[in-house]
């Protein structure tokens, strides 16, 4: 009997010994083989052209002939490019003042939704339905009526005796009526404040309004340090999402950047330097220094953040 006890004891520890092994040599050629569309898709489409751009960032081609080695011309070229250079102050301006209006208009609209009124997920619907629309070309073609010479604010003004401006025409406020637009697409980020309020303990409420804190008090002193963590994150893919923004641009102002280069966006820029002049290298060299702004504005977020930003342990 102690034969057969030992037997059982070497049998388990054998098993335990073969497991531990496949536990420290997985096989993962599963796991591989349903992750390779991906792969495929991430080096053919996005590490491949980046490679390239970088290349071509330092030659000059046009697309008829084959690139030309230029060393850092482009790059000296792009520091004496005053038009370069406002369509870059368009863009943090559309930057600075949108994302921050949007990011107040998403904030107030999830907590009034937060209030578990009737027809939530309608609501939620309504509200969200602009950030899948805004980007595309029927709604900014849609945004030339509303804010044309003859479009449907100017209609509305008239009622009142104001005759208004042609405001997609005007440079003094061709930029604002994107920065509208953009203000409008507020549900995505919408959406991830309404998860982060549900997130919220209801007992820091009550502790609270045990103390006599009002709806104000409580906003501030709860609300607001306990969701800084999806203030930032919307607030990193906003900026990111902003400095990218061509659609709504292009369409406005027809591709052509709008009267003196009003709506001139560093992206509009760009597509107009690759394929209306055809200054491919140009062109690279400038996606390039946009991926550097992006990422120091993210850097500088990232930094910054420790100082606003509240994890609840």
């Amino acid at each position: 009997m102690s034969s057969i006890g030992e037997l059982r004891q070497i049998a388990l520890q054998a098993r335990r010994a073969k497991g531990g092994e496949r536990s420290k040599n997985p096989d993962n050629k599963a796991g591989y083989l349903f992750l390779a569309p991906w792969l495929v898709g991430l080096v053919v489409f996005t590490i491949g052209p980046m490679i390239a751009s970088l290349a071509l960032a330092f030659t000059d081609y046009n697309l008829l002939q084959p690139p030309r080695f230029s060393g850092f011309d482009n790059i000296a070229e792009m520091a004496g490019d005053a038009r370069l250079w406002n369509s870059l102050r368009v863009t943090l301006t559309y930057v600075v003042v949108s994302v921050p209006l949007q990011l107040a208009l998403a904030l107030g609209v999830a907590v009034l939704l937060d209030r578990g009124m009737r027809g939530l997920a309608f609501y939620r619907s309504i509200f969200y339905l602009p950030s899948l629309l805004g980007g595309s070309v029927a709604i900014a073609i849609l945004w030339r009526q509303v804010f044309g010479k003859d479009g449907i604010v100017n209609e509305f003004l008239a009622w009142f005796g104001i005759e208004g401006p042609g405001w997609i025409s005007h440079p003094d406020y061709a930029l604002a009526t994107i920065i509208i637009l953009h203000v409008w697409t507020f549900g995505s980020p919408m959406v991830i404040f309404l998860a982060g309020l549900r997130q919220i303990p209801e007992m820091y409420y009550e502790a609270a309004q045990v103390d006599g804190a009002g709806r104000v008090r409580r906003f501030f002193s709860i609300t607001m340090p306990l969701l800084t963590p999806i203030i930032f994150f919307n607030l990193v893919l906003q900026i990111i999402f902003a400095f990218q923004s061509f659609t709504q641009a292009y369409i406005v102002s027809g591709g052509t950047g709008g009267p003196s280069d009003s709506t001139m966006f560093f992206t509009l820029y760009l597509y107009k330097e690759a394929f209306t002049e055809l200054n491919m290298g140009y062109a690279s060299a400038m996606a390039w220094f946009l991926l550097i702004v992006i990422a120091g504005f993210t850097a500088f977020n990232f930094w910054l953040s420790k100082f606003w930003v509240f994890y609840d342990d």
